[in-house]
């Protein structure tokens, strides 16, 4: 057997469809706040200056479907129009009715249930604390930590909510993992800052951070890792703005 490259990406809390999971989240959230017993099914669109909410719930509870989602918004850090998408500025359309009777008899019965007929399957691996491979525990938590950034507001003042990394790793043919290989990180900008820059400033304040924060991954960064940021050169539309999100 011969050494083998495995790759994970993932997505910040201001990538579009991500934006669409934790809107429909809060929504959820509200409800079942107000009332355990609630039944919710909410599905979300955001693109330009739109968000389209769609779903079935039956419930007590009274949410306001408008107010949640500019408050998740904003706290995702949606709050300048220069972005093309804004919490206070952006359309809500909400287009949530009661749940069919005809699936409610099905989740509210014992032993009984309706829903998609989708299967899911995983397994823990034990090459991170999380249990989870570790080019995935990696790509999460550049990300944490480049929000962590963006969000203290003191360096790299440019970065805009939307961001994504990938990490692949070698592994031995025992299947552990060996050094980093590659790290892709997307970072969206405002348009005063070069691509030089962004990658000097990743390098210099977002790596170190991540290394600090778990020696366990710290100990796969090896010299001859690439370092790859903003591949395509330019990243300044980006979120809602420049990618539909769907839940």
């Amino acid at each position: 057997m011969r050494n083998k490259l495995f790759t994970s990406e993932s997505v910040s809390a201001g990538h579009p469809d991500k934006v669409a999971d934790q809107i429909s989240d809060a929504i959820l959230d509200e409800f079942l706040r107000q009332d355990l017993n609630s039944k919710v099914a909410c599905e979300t669109l955001c693109t330009t200056g739109l968000v389209v909410i769609a779903g079935e719930v039956k419930s007590n509870a009274y949410v306001d479907i408008q107010q949640t989602v500019r408050r998740t918004i904003a706290e995702i850090g949606y709050t300048n129009s220069e972005y093309g998408f804004e919490a206070n500025s952006c359309g809500v359309l909400s287009a949530i009715h009661e749940q069919s009777p005809d699936i409610r008899q099905g989740v509210e019965q014992t032993e009984q249930g309706a829903g998609d007929q989708g299967i899911m399957f995983g397994y823990a691996v034990n090459e991170t604390k999380e249990l989870m491979p570790a080019t995935l525990a990696l790509s999460h938590l550049l990300l944490q930590e480049l929000d962590a950034i963006r969000c203290k507001g003191q360096v790299m003042t440019y970065l805009r909510p939307d961001a994504k990394t990938q990490v692949t790793i070698e592994y031995n043919e025992y299947g552990k993992p060996l050094r980093i290989d590659t790290i892709v990180v997307s970072a969206q900008h405002d348009d005063t800052v070069s691509a030089y820059d962004i990658l000097q400033d990743i390098s210099e304040h977002l790596i170190p951070r991540v290394k600090a924060k778990d020696p366990q991954l710290a100990e796969l960064f090896q010299d001859d890792y690439r370092l790859l940021v903003n591949p395509t050169g330019r990243f300044v539309i980006g979120g809602p703005a420049g990618d539909t999100g769907l839940t």
